[in-house]
C-alpha cells in the first residue's frame, strides 16, 4: 500500500481468484495505487490448481491471502473474502479487471453524497475495447431477465454524473458493510453468476439505495477468470435465475411479470430444444426441484421487506424483444471476436 491520505472508512478489497494467476500482478498493482495505509486487498484463492497462492505468499506478502480448499465459485469465494475482511468498507473487484485511475476515490466519493446507498457500481469496459461499456451496474425486466446496464454502449454515452440504478455488479462495487449485515452475504449455492441480482434485489427489499459511478471504470477480460464450459454457464444461468424470481419477487411482482416470465421461458426452452442445448433444460429442472426449499428461503427473505411495491416496480424495464436480444448477442459476439 501507500501513504494516502485517508479521509474515509477503511476499505477491504475482496478479490476472489480462480485459476487467474496471469491476471493478479496487473490487477493488484493497480488497486495498490489507489488504496492507502489503512485499507487491506483481501486475496481468496479458491481452490486453485495455477499456484496463486504460492505466487502471492512471494510477491505480494503485504495482502492478506486466504486459501480455500476447494472453489466455492465468486458466491462463497467473496462471502469468505467479507468475513475476514476488516474494513468498513467492501471493494468487489474482479480478478481480471484493472481499475482505471481515480476508480476508488469516484467510487467513495459517490457513496459519501449519497449515505442512503449500500452499495455504488463502478463501470466495467471490455479490455481491449476501454470505451465501450460492458456493464454499468444490473438492469431488470418483466421477464425476470437480468442484464448488464449499457452493455455496449460508448463510455461518453454514460451519464456525466451518478444516477441511481437498480444494482451494482460484483465485478465492481463499493459495498457498506452495513449492508452485507443488513441482508446476509451473497447465496453461496448461488456458486457463480447472478449471485449479485439476487444480493441487489434482497438488497431493494430492504430499502438500500444503489447508485452508479460512472467515472469508477475498470477494464475487464470478459468471461476470463470463469473457466467453465458453455454448458456449465448456461446450467448455472437457468438455474439461478429461477431461483431469484423464486426467493426475490414479492407476490404482487410476481403475479403481474408471470406472463412475461412463462412467456420467456417458454421460447428459451424451444430455443434450447431446437439448438440441442440440454444445460438450458437441466438448470431449470434442477431450480424447480429445489422448489420447497426455495420457498422456505422466499419466506424469510420476503418477511423481511419494507419497501413499498411501487418503489420496486419502478425498475422493472419493459421486456427486449426476441429480436433486439438477438442483436444484443450478437453485438458481444462481435466485441469478442476481435479479442478483449
Amino acid at each position: 500500500m501507500n501513504s494516502i491520505s485517508i479521509t474515509r472508512p477503511p476499505i477491504s478489497a475482496i478479490i476472489p481468484s480462480w485459476n487467474a494467476r496471469r491476471y493478479l500482478p496487473a490487477c493488484l498493482a493497480a488497486l495498490r495505487a489507489q488504496l492507502g495505509d489503512d485499507d487491506e486487498i483481501v486475496l481468496v484463492d479458491n481452490g486453485s490448481r495455477d499456484g496463486v497462492a504460492a505466487w502471492a505468499r512471494v510477491h505480494m506478502p503485504d495482502i492478506r491471502l486466504l486459501e480455500l480448499p476447494r472453489n466455492l465459485g465468486f458466491a462463497g469465494g467473496t462471502n469468505a473474502g467479507i468475513q475476514a475482511a476488516q474494513g468498513t468498507l467492501l471493494l468487489l473487484c474482479n480478478d481480471d479487471a484493472l481499475v482505471e485511475p481515480g476508480c476508488v476515490a469516484a467510487l467513495w466519493a459517490t457513496m459519501q453524497a449519497h449515505p442512503e446507498a449500500g452499495a455504488v457500481a463502478g463501470v466495467l469496459t471490455f479490455s481491449r475495447h476501454p470505451l465501450i461499456v460492458a456493464s454499468a451496474g444490473i438492469q431488470i425486466q418483466h421477464d425476470g431477465v437480468a442484464l448488464d446496464r449499457w452493455l455496449g454502449v460508448p463510455t461518453d454515452a454514460l451519464p456525466s454524473l451518478p444516477i441511481e440504478i437498480f444494482g451494482a455488479s460484483g465485478g465492481l462495487a463499493l459495498l457498506r458493510r452495513e449492508l452485507i449485515e443488513d441482508t446476509g452475504p451473497f447465496a453461496a449455492h448461488f456458486f457463480n453468476y447472478l449471485e449479485d441480482v439476487d444480493l441487489a434485489w434482497r438488497a431493494r427489499l430492504r430499502g438500500w439505495q444503489c447508485w452508479l459511478a460512472p467515472t469508477a471504470q475498470a477494464r475487464h477480460v470478459y468471461s476470463a477468470s470463469a473457466g467453465q464450459s458453455s454448458a456449465f454457464k448456461q446450467r448455472l444461468l437457468a438455474r439461478n435465475r429461477l431461483r431469484v424470481i423464486v426467493r426475490c419477487l414479492p407476490a404482487a411482482l410476481l403475479l403481474a411479470c408471470l406472463p412475461a416470465i412463462l412467456r420467456y421461458d417458454l421460447l428459451v426452452l424451444a430455443y434450447a430444444t431446437l439448438r440441442h442445448q440440454p444445460a438450458i433444460v437441466a438448470g431449470r429442472l434442477e431450480a424447480l426441484s429445489e422448489l420447497p426449499d426455495l420457498l422456505s428461503q422466499r419466506r424469510a427473505i420476503q418477511s423481511r421487506r419494507i419497501a413499498a411495491i411501487g418503489e420496486l416496480a419502478r425498475w422493472l424495464q419493459s421486456a427486449s424483444s426476441p429480436l433486439a436480444a438477438w442483436r444484443m448477442q450478437r453485438r458481444l459476439a462481435d466485441l469478442l471476436a476481435y479479442g478483449l
